[in-house]
């Protein structure tokens, strides 16, 4: 059996890991197992999961009843192409149900490996929608400063986070900048400083050449920022009054995150396009999905998506989603997600008293701790240290725990966070 230092070694040697230094490999934490919210590594240390990896396990690690589906389906049909006219049994039912879970006025489901591809799909399919209706000049993408939309071409573009698109060259051209839809950054007024900016860059760029406007429910690389009250209905207003379609990039918030199917559900959005990825499968298997609604299935009536994905409509995917939404379903995550979230922020709302803390938010089991002047990463190694995983993300701690967190679990993960947060001024 390969020791735990001979595997860090080799991972040295071999691995590209993603969001790190090429040419300064770090040293791995490898992980051997996971149940529920705690995971082990190779050495037999246990953590408590406090990220759920990317925010995708919403039923938690572990679960022999999607191995033994992904496993049947595998025996069936392990794959075949989407493509074209073909097709499996899986994909439609599950096109089916996400369509029966989801905000009224979505009626078809393009499926995607992921998130980036979502997003990628969603945004190329708003301007052919428009291109293929007669306005060819619709091209413009509005996005938000703090999103956080993928690694692709044009996900990476529409991306708010000026340090990820850095050094990658020109991008997908045409994406207009608005603010973050953070509240603390404007004051009380916060709903209506962001709505008149949307008006004013609407009209200075010319509601003619506007295609989508992409936005998540809670911002989530961005720091899990909720938006100011009243923001989204009054967006929305303003999009389709000027006849531009809402892109909701749901790849966190879907799912139980906030405590709701969806997070469009919490705000009341109505998109015309969802993006969804991670928790679909609970990422047992890599999977996504865009949901369509009927305004962009009349602008594009009649024209050819020459667009797809090998992978798209995976079998073993769509059959493990299936399951996994029958888990959220049945153990009624959803409301576990509210009342544990209530629990862990009223946890961590003691912190605001701490002079390096500018705030604790969150919407469900997605929080986060924003500082002034603390190197989050401490804060992060710290917790690690102690047996807890939690998130550095820009000058926040964010917090998105399996949804099958015990109050036990979620009382250590406070008590351990709070610690290291209160040192980390010292």
């Amino acid at each position: 059996m390969t020791s735990t230092s001979e595997l860090a070694a080799l991972d040295r040697r071999t691995l590209v890991h993603p969001h790190t230094t090429i040419g300064a490999p770090a040293e791995p934490l490898i992980l051997d197992r996971g149940e529920g919210a705690l995971l082990w590594d190779t050495e037999g240390r246990r953590y408590i999961d406090g990220t759920c990896g990317l925010w995708q396990c919403p039923v938690g690690h572990g679960r022999t009843e999607l191995a033994d589906v992904a496993a049947g389906q595998i025996r069936r049909l392990e794959f075949y192409s989407s493509f074209g006219d073909y097709s499996n049994a899986p994909s439609i039912h599950l096109a089916e149900r996400l369509l029966s879970l989801a905000p009224a006025g979505l009626e078809r489901v393009f499926f995607t490996n992921g998130g980036s591809e979502g997003n990628e799909t969603a945004i190329k399919l708003a301007r052919l929608a428009f291109h293929h209706a007669g306005s060819p000049e619709r091209t413009v993408v509005l996005a938000r400063t703090g999103g956080y939309h993928g690694m692709g071409g044009a996900s990476l573009a529409a991306t708010g986070i000026e340090g990820l698109r850095a050094g990658f060259g020109p991008l997908l051209p045409d994406v207009e900048w608005l603010g973050k839809p953070h509240a603390i950054e404007y004051g009380p007024d916060a709903a209506d400083v962001l709505v008149a900016e949307l008006e004013q860059r609407i009209a200075e760029i010319g509601a003619h050449r506007i295609a989508a406007f992409i936005g998540e429910p809670v911002l989530g690389v961005g720091g899990m920022v909720p938006p100011p009250d009243g923001y989204w209905p009054r967006v929305q207003e303003v999009l389709r009054r000027n006849g531009i379609l809402l892109i909701v990039d749901e790849i966190v918030t879907a799912f139980g995150r906030t405590g709701h199917w969806f997070g469009s559900h919490h705000f009341g959005i109505e998109p015309d396009m969802i993006v969804t990825a991670k928790g679909i499968t609970s990422g047992y298997v890599p999977m996504g999905a865009v949901l369509i609604g009927r305004r962009v299935l009349d602008l594009a009536d009649g024209a050819t998506f020459l667009h797809g994905f090998t992978y798209n409509g995976h079998p073993v995917g769509a059959a493990v989603a299936l399951a996994n939404l029958d888990i959220i379903e049945r153990e009624n995550l959803l409301e576990r997600a509210r009342v544990l979230g209530a629990r862990l922020r009223e946890r961590l709302d003691p912190l605001t008293e701490l002079a390096h803390v500018r705030e604790v938010r969150g919407v469900g089991l997605m929080l986060g701790i924003e500082f002034t002047g603390v190197p989050t990463a401490s804060v992060q190694s710290g917790c690690r240290a102690d047996g807890v995983v939690v998130r550095a993300s820009g000058t926040s701690i964010v917090l998105s725990p399996p949804l099958v967190i015990t109050e036990d679990q979620i009382d250590t993960l406070a008590d351990v966070l709070c610690r290291h947060v209160a040192a980390a001024a010292s």
